[in-house]
């Protein structure tokens, strides 16, 4: 099925116009196609495997959706990924790996799938003379014209007070900033949120994808 094949890779609205179908239609169906009974329990290496496969491409919400886990614990095992970096020679498996994804997806992201420190993962990179892509460039950061201003001292106090148990949708309209960019600055300071909101955020979720239709 391409919807299974593309979700979480391609943006709802890539998968829309190739499925030629509404993105809500995407979103509903996708809701179907991934729901069943919760994983619980230890992390399988297979679904270690899969969480770094969409890792970057995808929010938390959409791979704990994927991989049928709870989002507390998505959220807390890609943050353990932080704890297993290593020094490691790299392989070359490892090497074409890099290469393929390297162009979209942060550097953040790729020490995480790579468990590497993300000043290996730019010596690399240096050392293959690659670039990210353009087209990711311009979704992560925006247009010239589009661009946000640089973050003030007050609004990263702001941030860090409201992040642990606000909706990043709230800390955007209060920032009067775009959820992407609360979530991406979010990330840079490897801020957390309360298990509370997690959970809250899980049955949110969970409700949505149960809503009559």
């Amino acid at each position: 099925m391409k919807l299974r094949e593309l979700y979480g890779l391609r943006d709802d609205a890539v998968i829309a116009r190739s499925l030629n179908r509404p993105i809500y239609s995407v979103r509903k169906m996708a809701l179907e196609v991934f729901q069943g009974e919760r994983r619980t329990g230890p992390w399988s290496a297979d679904e270690v495997q899969k969480l770094k496969r969409y890792l970057g491409k995808s929010s938390e919400e959409v791979i704990a959706r994927i991989l049928r886990r709870d989002l507390k614990e998505v959220h807390d095992r890609i943050l353990a990924l932080d704890q297993s970096l290593t020094d490691a020679t790299w392989t070359r498996v490892e090497i074409a790996e890099f290469k393929r994804c390297y162009g979209t997806r942060t550097d953040e992201d790729l020490a995480r799938v790579f468990g590497r420190p993300v000043e290996l993962i730019r010596e690399l990179a240096t050392r293959l003379a690659m670039a990210k892509d353009k087209a990711f460039l311009r979704k992560l950061q925006g247009s010239a014209a589009t661009r946000m201003p640089r973050w003030s001292e007050e609004e990263l106090e702001q941030l860090k007070t409201m992040y642990p148990t606000a909706s990043n949708l709230d800390i955007a309209t209060k920032l009067n900033r775009s959820v992407k960019s609360v979530v991406s600055k979010a990330h840079n300071l490897r801020l957390k949120k309360d298990s509370d909101r997690l959970r809250e955020m899980g049955r949110q979720n969970v409700s949505l994808r149960y809503k009559p239709s």
